[in-house]
């Protein structure tokens, strides 16, 4: 009995999965966009009039920040706003790699 070669591209079962050499660069391409997300929503954030019947006060203006803070991941998280792709790009040309 002989065993075929693996294909170019598909792994044996039970292989470990390749090395991602881009994986650094996907990675500050997605903290970038987080934090530009979340910059945006501090922003948006701080337009809104204060609801004076249920908002206001100290406890909203510290906690604004916070949860602005935390929209950002959240939101590049899932979907995201789809600057990581265009920044990873970007990354990936001029350390003269190829996307």
């Amino acid at each position: 009995m002989t065993v075929a070669p693996p294909r170019p591209g598909v792994q044996p079962p039970g292989a470990a999965p390749a090395p991602n050499p881009h994986a650094a660069a996907e990675k500050t391409a997605r903290d970038f966009e987080a934090v530009f997300t979340g910059q945006m929503a501090k922003l948006m954030l701080e337009s809104v009039d204060v609801d004076s019947e249920f908002g206001g006060g100290h406890g909203e203006e510290m906690f604004r920040g916070i949860l602005a803070e935390q929209l950002g991941p959240a939101i590049a998280g899932r979907a995201g706003l789809g600057i990581a792709p265009a920044v990873l790009q970007q990354i990936l040309r001029l350390q003269g790699e190829q996307p």
